[in-house]
């Protein structure tokens, strides 16, 4: 599993009531990523991704936009070791 990556990070600003998870769930699957999306009880949506880098890092990428009424304010990622579900979920 060295040609794959996992990070685990949350996002804040405007991103609960904006089909943030949704929208994160479709480009994890069109970017064939494994992990979870949530909502937590601050307003922040909470994320663990596991995946090729490159995908990981494109997934990150689209995370700091968020869908088109999102406003991601912070963007907070680590590198973790812990192993992602078989497929991608919302939570």
């Amino acid at each position: 599993m060295s040609n794959t990556k996992s990070v685990r990070g949350w996002v804040a600003g405007r991103v609960q009531g904006v089909s943030y998870r949704a929208s994160f769930a479709q480009q994890a699957d069109r970017l064939n990523l494994h992990g979870w999306v949530k909502n937590l009880p601050d307003g922040r949506v909470e994320f663990l991704v596991h995946g090729s880098p490159a995908s990981v890092q494109t997934m990150l990428d689209w995370a700091k936009r968020g869908p088109r009424f999102a406003r991601v304010a912070q963007l907070h990622v680590a590198d973790v070791d812990e192993p992602p579900p078989p497929d991608f979920e919302i939570r």
